[in-house]
Parts: structure tokens; C-alpha cells; sequence
């Protein structure tokens, strides 16, 4: 090969940019062991899937974080952003809402001795506020809001013929970029909702702001989620609403995103006794929640959500809870889960997909076949976001035990709640009629949907590289 990348021992590890926005790695400590490199090819189907030659020597990145999860000695993490979220505590000139994403209480527990599984949103919330953040919100508002959104978008598609099916999700800022890179022809097909988190910010700095009397510029903004591409997805051009609603164009919707791991990192460093903190609750107007944003991180939470509102928004009655807040079908840790769903006398194939190998087999298949779906959920972290890159770190042997435990306590706490479907929760209902006027409106079009990027250049010349054909894979056959 007269090729020759600038980095090395490509058949043992991840290849990292140096400008990552989310991930970095530490070549220091790094020990060839291949397991980042055996999530990001053989997990996620990213790595040996183009080759370094035809990129211009970049390689290719949907920033899940799978690299960082699965290494064992601390070479591969996240690229940290809590000095900034400090330094902006420290200033009495900024006011400080942090939004906490599902996945995160029942994962932070793991690591202050708590079983994995352990549903503790009061001591997070508690411990937030113990950090000093001025307000602490929910990003399960906004996944009530981006089901009132998506299912509302997946009736206009499937119901009155308005958009391309399958109508696939968009709450996973990873599956997004892997679409965009290696599927842009799908890129139509994928729901134009903003994702949780997104749609959280937004409202946060719009809303939010205005209902409290604050003033939006100097609110920063933090995400705690259990995802690395977080990192990547706040930082996209469009992801800057609030500043075209209030014609302020350095506004950004999110400032900064730290992870699970981040999180628990600030509490030690603070001297919070985790495990003594007070329990708390989230602030008023975009904090409320439902059981189906909560399952919203689970592999089938998204669908079984959207299934429980779409049954609603179709027929006009109350979902029963076998099968639509009880969807079996499409719950668990199986790759590829399909389902028929009967709404109204209409029948919606289903299908929920979960890593990126399993997405890209999936798609491959689809294609192949010309199956028809209607409505499929993608989350590119095995297990959903309740695997995601920025969660805590658990050994390879009982990863699945411990994402199956994490999946046990979101459910757990869905059928423990009064309110089960988006449509119930009340703050929604409030924000509707006070601010957005009604889902698909112009308001919630201007700040709630987005558009995607064909990044499929990124690849170069090379789009179609396999592991037998990409030149730096362990599995690379020469041509004869």
C-alpha cells in the first residue's frame, strides 16, 4: 500500500480524530487490547466500513461512545465538558438549567454502590441542586413533546399519505449521523422531530424563560445524559431555535452536555454524599413527566410511547393497557423486535432496531427484500439510551445483565405511574394551549422539527467498504 494513515495499530483500536467533539483517547494509556475497536466494527458497523485512504485519513465517527463504554483502562472517554458547566455555576451572572435525561436515574446509582436497575430520580434531582444548578428540569417534558410531535407526523404519513414510510425515529443523535453517512437516501424517511433533549432546550430558552422571567441570554443550558453524541448534536448549526425566536443569533438551544459518567465524576469531586443527599423534585413548567417519556430509553420505548398517543390521537379513546402501555413485542434486549399494531381498523407493521451493525443489516435486508414497514424505532447503543456511551462502565461478560436490570427499572417505574401516555401529562397540555398552539403547528414547526445533512461524502470515493474490502480490517481479504 503506498497509503499510509497517521494512525497506527488500526487493526487493534478506534481511530480518533484529534478535533472529536466527543470522544478522545488517550494513546498513553492505551493497551491494544481491540475492545474499542470490536464495538465500534463488530457493535456498531462503523469502523471497517470506509476506508482511511479514500476519507482524506479521517476517520469516520457517529460519536455513540462505544469505544469509551467498552475500554478498560481508561484510554478511551468522552471529551469532558464540566469545567465549563462549573465555571458557569461559579458566575452569580448566570442562571444555570440543567435538564436530566431518563436513562440517567437509573443509571447514576452504579456508581455510589446502588444495583444496577435502581430507579433514583429524587437524589438525582437532590444532587443537581446540591451542585448548585438554579433549576433542574425534565427531559422527559420533551420526550412527552416529541411523541405528541412524531405520533401526530406518523399520522400524516401512514394515515394521510403526507411524507415517505417507513417513517423511521429521530431521538438518537448517533442513528441520525450513521443515516446520514452511510443511508442519506433514507434521510426523507426519518421523523423531522428534534430529539428529547432538543426539543427540552428549546422550550427551555423560549418558554420556559418567559413563564419564569429570565432573561434567555443568560441562561446556560446543561444536558446530563447518558450519551456521548449529545456532544455532537447540540453543536449542529440548526440546533440554535431560540436564538432565531428571539432574533439573538448566539443563542444556542443547549451550551453544554456532560454524561452519566461526567455526572457522577462532578458529585465526588463536590464532596456530595450521594447516597445522603436530599431528594428533590424538578421545577415547574417543562418538569413533568408520563410512563411513556420515562420508557423513552429503552430499546421499544420510543414505539411503545408513540403507540400508546397515536392509539389516542386515531381513535379518540383511552389506549388499553394490553397491548399499547404493555407493548411486549417490541420490549427487551433482541436485536431487531417487529410487532403489528391495530389502530382504528388500521394495521402499522413495526419494527425496533437497536446497534448500529443490527441497523445496518437491517436496512441492508429492507432492501433486499422490499419489506414494507410503517414505523421503526433506531437507537444506535445496544439496549437503547440506557447503554449509551456516556453510562456508567460495566464489564463485558454482564453488560447485557446490567442493561437488562436498567431496562427492568424503567419499566418498573411506567407502571408504577398515574399518568402513562404523553397526551395526559399536564405541563403538555399547558404548553399547547399557552405557547405552541397544537402539534404540526407553525410555532411547533418553527422550534420542535429540524432537517438532516447528506454527509455521505465523508466517505469519499470508497461508499460501499466491507470488512473483506476495507484495507485496515483484521478481516481484509487481498484481491488475487
Amino acid at each position: 500500500m503506498s497509503f499510509e494513515s497517521r494512525f497506527q495499530h488500526i487493526d487493534r483500536r478506534v481511530p480518533i480524530a484529534e478535533d472529536n467533539i466527543a470522544i478522545v483517547h488517550d494513546l498513553e494509556k492505551c493497551k491494544n487490547c481491540t475492545l474499542c475497536r470490536r464495538a465500534c466494527a463488530d457493535v456498531m458497523g462503523v469502523l471497517d466500513y470506509y476506508d482511511l485512504e479514500s476519507t482524506g485519513d479521517k476517520p469516520i465517527c457517529v460519536h455513540c461512545g462505544q469505544c469509551a463504554a467498552a475500554c478498560p483502562f481508561d484510554s478511551m472517554n468522552e471529551r469532558s465538558e464540566l469545567d465549563q458547566v462549573k465555571a458557569a455555576i461559579a458566575d452569580p451572572d448566570k442562571i444555570v438549567v440543567i435538564q436530566t435525561a431518563p436513562a440517567v436515574r437509573v443509571g447514576i446509582g452504579e456508581e455510589f454502590g446502588y444495583e444496577p436497575g435502581s430507579f433514583l430520580e429524587g437524589k438525582m434531582i437532590g444532587a443537581l441542586r446540591a451542585l448548585g444548578a438554579d433549576y433542574v428540569v425534565d427531559t422527559n417534558f420533551g420526550a412527552d413533546l416529541t411523541i405528541m410531535e412524531e405520533a401526530s407526523e406518523l399520522i400524516e404519513r401512514v394515515i394521510n399519505g403526507h411524507g415517505e414510510l417507513p417513517q423511521f425515529t429521530s431521538c438518537c443523535p448517533a442513528w441520525v449521523k450513521f443515516a446520514e453517512t452511510y443511508y442519506p437516501e433514507y434521510l426523507p424517511n426519518i421523523s423531522t422531530t428534534r430529539s428529547c433533549i432538543a426539543m427540552e432546550a428549546a422550550v427551555l430558552k423560549t418558554y420556559f424563560a418567559e413563564k419564569m422571567k429570565l432573561d434567555p441570554e443568560k441562561i446556560v443550558s446543561v444536558s446530563v445524559a447518558p450519551c456521548t453524541a449529545k456532544k455532537f448534536e447540540i453543536r449542529r448549526p440548526e440546533q440554535n431555535k431560540s436564538a432565531e425566536y428571539w432574533g439573538k443569533e448566539d443563542l444556542r438551544d443547549t451550551d453544554y452536555c456532560i454524561t452519566t459518567r461526567e455526572f457522577a465524576k462532578w458529585i465526588r469531586e463536590s464532596g456530595v454524599d450521594f447516597t445522603q443527599v436530599e431528594e428533590s423534585t424538578m421545577d415547574k413548567y417543562i418538569g413533568a413527566e408520563t410512563g411513556g417519556s420515562v420508557i423513552f430509553c429503552n430499546t421499544g420505548g420510543v414505539m411503545e410511547a408513540a403507540m400508546r398517543s397515536a392509539y389516542k390521537f386515531i381513535t379518540g379513546n383511552e389506549p388499553s393497557p394490553e397491548p399499547f402501555t404493555n407493548l411486549q413485542d417490541v420490549r427487551g434486549m433482541e436485536g431487531v423486535k417487529e410487532a403489528d399494531v391495530e389502530i382504528g381498523g388500521k394495521t402499522l407493521k413495526v419494527a425496533v432496531v437497536h446497534g448500529g451493525k443490527n441497523i445496518r443489516d437491517f436496512l441492508d435486508n429492507m432492501k433486499a427484500t422490499g419489506k414494507k414497514y410503517d414505523f421503526i424505532e433506531m437507537m444506535a447503543c445496544r439496549g437503547g439510551c440506557i447503554g449509551g456511551g456516556g453510562q456508567p462502565r460495566v464489564k463485558m461478560p454482564v453488560a447485557d445483565k446490567v442493561k437488562s436490570a436498567r431496562i427492568e427499572g424503567i419499566y418498573k417505574a411506567d407502571a408504577e405511574m398515574k399518568l402513562r401516555s404523553s397526551y395526559e401529562n399536564p405541563e403538555i397540555k399547558a404548553i399547547y394551549e399557552e405557547f405552541l398552539g397544537k402539534p404540526l403547528g407553525e410555532r411547533s414547526e418553527e422550534l420542535l422539527h429540524t432537517h438532516y445533512t447528506d454527509r455521505s461524502a465523508d466517505l469519499g470515493v470508497r461508499k460501499d467498504v466491507t470488512p473483506e474490502t476495507c484495507p485496515t480490517s483484521p478481516k481484509f481479504k487481498k484481491p488475487e
